[in-house]
């Protein structure tokens, strides 16, 4: 059985035909406190237990974010999913039991594309990787291409998605059954952790000696201003205190300065003070922060699903600058990872050629947009293909003219 989620499953919203033939999610009101504490109940069950069996994990598609992303998160709200359910497989409830889930909005949505396709929804996080059981990895993508078939589109953008991940792989056969051949849009590295290592070697085999030493150099000019110490909450009570301290530190820098740290809007700001308790709760979020004495010089938010960890977001304290707070904080995340038994990998979840992560973390893997035809030699799916070059190529030069003015 396969299902399109409404109400009971993301939110106050359906799927509604729109001019270009596909059936984009609705714009809908955010749900308050209490509407969204009962739905959280509502789905808990489901989608919690397809996470823990989820062949390849992904944070940002916890219930417990995507739910608080979905309800505040400017220009982020109003998501539906697609959903499929086996009809072999009952729970005590008698429901049937949820083998695989991928928020989803229009491609007008996502990109101002008139044409009928669906994209996975930005979970406010760089990756998109939908949940799939392991143990009907290949029944969860079947369902799931059905579904967004049923809803009239005539293609799937799978945006951020990781390209040699167990998802994708499970994606590739039943295509590969079908006759299907995707096309991967864009393509790039980024920054991961091996935190099965040991985390003195792999800092001095990354970083090398000089290196360290003028880190350790650094932390030691920072200790003049108090003792340095790193701490970590995990509870939902030290987090929902911990995350006040990142929300200053990040509006204080850079962020803050353009307008775009989370706490200079209400929404973004409700979305991440939602989520982090609400994972903290279940043990799947976590606050780092370093201080001098009681100054906090930089906080970072960190995510856990199963045994990998996703390094959300970073502010720092920049009067410190100086100091590299950010890279002293990086670095004890990094060895606290190494040091956890249940934690195997961390995905730095930024650009590809980060500054700051990928001279620390060397792991890498591709991550990348890739086009999923639903049916064997439809038309619309070149005229999408197209649609999609054009918009990323205009895209990519704004966006290079915009850094060479702030460089100016």
């Amino acid at each position: 059985m396969v299902e399109i989620a409404n109400s009971a499953v993301v939110g106050r919203t359906s799927l509604k035909r729109d001019a270009g033939g596909t059936r984009p999610p609705a714009e809908a009101a955010s749900p308050d406190g209490d509407a969204f504490a009962a739905l959280t109940a509502v789905v808990a069950n489901r989608w919690c237990k397809l996470a823990e069996r989820a062949v390849e994990p992904n944070g940002y598609y916890l219930p417990g974010w995507e739910l608080a992303v979905n309800a505040f998160a400017e220009g982020r709200t109003g998501v539906s999913a697609l959903s499929a359910s086996s009809d072999t497989s009952f729970a005590a409830d008698g429901t049937a039991r949820l083998i695989g889930l991928m928020p989803a909005i229009s491609l007008w949505r996502a990109y101002r594309i008139p044409l009928p396709a669906l994209a996975n929804a930005d979970p406010y996080g760089t990756l998109g990787t939908p949940l799939l059981d392991r143990e009907t990895a290949n029944d969860a993508v079947t369902g799931l291409l059905a579904q967004a078939r049923k809803v009239g589109a005539h293609a799937l953008i799978l945006r951020n998605v990781a390209l040699d991940g167990a998802a994708m792989k499970a994606m590739m056969q039943v295509l590969q059954q079908d006759g299907l051949h995707p096309r991967v849009l864009q393509s790039r590295i980024r920054a991961c952790l091996d935190a099965t290592r040991d985390s003195d070697a792999l800092l001095r085999d990354a970083l090398g000696a000089k290196k360290l030493k003028e880190l350790r150099r650094q932390r030691h000019r920072l200790a003049e201003h108090g003792a340095v110490h790193f701490d970590v909450a995990r509870t939902p009570e030290d987090v929902g205190s911990a995350i006040e301290t990142f929300l200053t530190l990040e509006a204080s820098g850079w962020k803050g300065q353009r307008g775009t740290a989370l706490v200079q809007n209400d929404g973004d700001a409700s979305f991440v003070r939602r989520a982090t308790v609400a994972l903290a709760e279940t043990r799947q979020c976590e606050i780092v922060s370093l201080r001098a004495g009681d100054t906090p010089v930089a906080a970072a938010i960190v995510l856990r699903h199963q045994d990998r960890a996703f390094y959300f977001k970073l502010g720092i304290d920049e009067r410190f600058a100086k100091f590299s707070p950010g890279v002293q904080l990086t670095l004890d995340l990094t060895r606290h990872l190494c040091a956890d038994p249940a934690i195997a990998s961390a995905d730095s979840t930024a650009d590809a050629d980060h500054p700051m992560i990928n001279p620390i973390w060397r792991g890498r893997f591709a991550i990348g947009d890739v086009l999923i035809p639903l049916r064997r030699g439809d038309p619309v799916v070149p005229l999408i293909h197209t649609a999609l070059t054009l918009r990323h190529f205009v895209y990519e030069s704004a966006r290079r003219v915009v850094h060479l003015i702030r460089k100016r």
